[in-house]
């Protein structure tokens, strides 16, 4: 019934070749979106990132004796698969070797028992000793490594758990770390205070040079405060340091979300089990097992092995399928939608969190990311499911709608734009700590979220219009020189671009605004010969990768939505049709090895599979119905 609609729909368009072409192909993408949907009425694509969250896990488990001999075999077995043939791994499909994820690869399959002298262990610890060895991986990794004897806790930065006394109006305190930053650091106070050694069996000696370590070294008075936390955690005030650690292990206990999880990523969930099981927890507390259960659901296991999920994307990829099937037609009370947006209204989170230490009167509202992190609703989520939900007349969906916006529109920074998790978590002196080394650690507003919010607030329109006045004024002036948008969560300036310019066709900026115009002259001076976009992630360091990549479906979608928004039907919309039709799978989806998505900009990549899926459906279907609406 799908494939008939829709093909139908497209013969009605147009009866030119490729307009039918692309009817045929956004039905099998439908019917096979629609067959990977739970029968909860969800979706969610596997999350895939990089072999540390696999070395990670094996080496928590190691540090609380719980690893098992079939976790590390498989766990074993899928790192081995991601070494590359230079011996290295990297952060990315297609990406450079990686000092500190090589490092740990290696010394996970240590673990696993591969021997030193095998020649893919030899190929990585060459590597690793040109890079510098152990003294210049960052600073995550050499805390891993301090877990195990195999680095000094004194070659550290300080991170005393005194932090976590400090009030919300002074510097540093935990308030003024991203979420999920927050999260991550109260953790690792109470284990860098407590300094914990764990040997393991082996030593680590051919990953050193003897080179001190480079990373994390700060002259000046950033330099000056380090040197004096470092005397201080020598001989911090006892009665202090107790109440630090007391407060310190309330926070991260208040925190624990009902699936076991903090926050539902990997880097505080792995450190504050370590936290608590310094702190004295056993294994076998509530705590500590729901936390090691929880990992359950986070593991994927298939005949590459064993690996894990960094986090989870069911409400993003719920919200986003929604639309994408709505885009292509699929009719609003069919079940696949109808069953899907139930599901979205039982995920609203109604109670405070975090976000509400800044926005004390803010009534709750919204959506946060995966199935359980409660405590950490997303404007970005929040804004996907709007737009969403509005389009599904159900019961219960105006009233979770405008609870929704006017969440969104509370949580507005004080310059106009709109972050992901906080509001005005712009605090820059963070970054300059020693310890800050890898990984975005403020919360920042950003042109894709804010971009998000207005579409989704144009749509919906706020209790004060001047909201999303001030929403599209900061989209205008954070546009780049070259006529893109830097991409925060996606990649880069093509997701960016792909954002922003639906949320200004949606707040009424006309197709002949010069800032429409200049994107669009981007867009179409960035189109791959073949007819695709693609963005490499080094973009995020490397200004000559901006814009250029091998094309990719998600990439090539973003910039058709935004291309069809600016109300373009040009050669360029044709060839990236062309494209799309060309390259699709005989199953009805796209092949996706490269990553488009990002945890933190240029440090951590994530490649959303079902990214490769709904974006082109959305475009494909946006394209067939002759306007970029969503």
């Amino acid at each position: 019934m799908t494939q008939r609609t829709i093909t139908a729909a497209a013969d009605e368009a147009s009866a030119g070749p490729l307009a039918t072409a692309a009817g045929h192909a956004l039905a099998a993408a439908c019917d096979h979106l629609i067959g990977l949907r739970d029968p909860a009425g969800w979706w969610k694509g596997e999350l895939r990132t990089n072999v540390t969250m696999d070395a990670e896990d094996l080496l928590m488990r190691e540090f609380l004796g719980v690893r098992s001999r079939r976790d590390t075999d498989e766990a074993a077995r899928w790192i081995r698969r991601e070494q590359r043939p230079d011996g290295t791994w990297a952060t990315f499909h297609g990406g450079p070797g990686d000092l500190s994820t090589t490092i740990e690869a290696y010394t996970a399959l240590r673990l696993a028992g591969d021997p030193p002298g095998e020649p893919h262990m030899r190929a990585a610890a060459a590597f690793a000793r040109r890079g510098g060895g152990i003294g210049s991986a960052r600073v995550f990794t050499r805390i891993w490594l301090a877990l195990f004897g195999q680095w000094r806790w004194d070659d550290l930065p300080a991170l005393p758990p005194e932090l976590v006394l400090l009030p919300q109006w002074c510097p540093l305190n935990v308030y003024d770390w991203a979420c999920w930053a927050r999260q991550t650091i109260v953790p690792l106070t109470v284990v860098a205070a407590h300094r914990p050694v764990r040997p393991l069996p082996f030593d680590l000696a051919e990953l050193r040079t003897g080179r001190p370590a480079l990373r994390g070294r700060h002259r000046g008075v950033i330099g000056a405060v380090d040197r004096l936390l470092r005397r201080y955690d020598r001989r911090p005030l006892p009665g202090l340091r107790r109440a630090a650690l007391r407060r310190a292990m309330e926070w991260i206990v208040a925190r624990q979300e009902a699936d076991g999880s903090w926050g539902g990523i990997q880097p505080p969930w792995v450190y504050s089990l370590i936290a608590l099981h310094v702190s004295g927890y056993a294994t076998d507390h509530p705590v500590m097992r729901r936390g090691l259960s929880g990992f359950d659901r986070f593991t994927v296991r298939d005949e590459q092995g064993r690996r894990m999920e960094a986090c989870q994307s069911p409400v993003w990829d719920t919200a986003l399928a929604v639309t994408a099937l709505l885009d292509a037609g699929v009719p609003a009370d069919h079940p696949a939608v109808t069953q899907a947006a139930v599901w979205l209204l039982g995920e609203e989170v109604r109670g405070p969190g975090d976000w509400s230490v800044r926005r004390p009167g803010l009534a709750p509202g919204g959506w946060a990311f995966e199935f359980d992190n409660d405590g950490y609703p997303d404007t970005d989520d929040t804004a996907e499911v709007v737009l969403a939900l509005r389009r599904v007349p159900l019961p219960g969906v105006r009233p979770a709608v405008d609870r929704g916006v006017r969440w969104m529109a509370g949580m507005a920074c004080r310059d106009g734009g709109f972050a992901a998790f906080d509001a005005d978590n712009t605090r820059e002196l963070i970054r300059r700590l020693p310890f800050c080394d890898f990984g975005a650690v403020i919360d920042p507003p950003t042109a894709d979220v804010t971009a998000h919010v207005v579409e989704a607030l144009a749509a919906e329109p706020p209790a004060d219009p001047e909201v999303l006045r001030r929403g599209v004024r900061w989209l205008l002036r954070a546009q780049e020189p070259g006529g893109s948008w830097f991409g925060r969560w996606g990649a880069n300036h093509v997701y960016g671009t792909g954002a922003v310019l639906p949320a200004l066709a949606a707040a009424g900026v006309p197709a002949a605004h010069p800032a429409v115009r200049r994107a669009v002259t981007w867009l179409e001076r960035h189109q791959n010969p073949d007819g695709g976009w693609g963005e490499d992630m080094r973009s995020y360091r490397d200004p000559r990768w901006i814009g250029r990549g091998h094309s990719t479906a998600s990439q090539t979608a973003w910039a058709l939505i935004a291309l069809l928004a600016a109300g373009e039907r040009s050669p360029a919309v044709d060839a990236g049709i062309g494209w799309l039709v060309r390259t699709r799978l005989p199953s009805g989806t796209w092949d996706e090895p490269y990553y488009t998505g990002t945890g933190f900009p240029g440090d951590f990549s994530i490649n959303y599979h079902l990214y490769r899926l709904v974006f082109p459906i959305m475009a494909l279907g946006r394209y067939l119905r002759g306007n970029g609406a969503g």
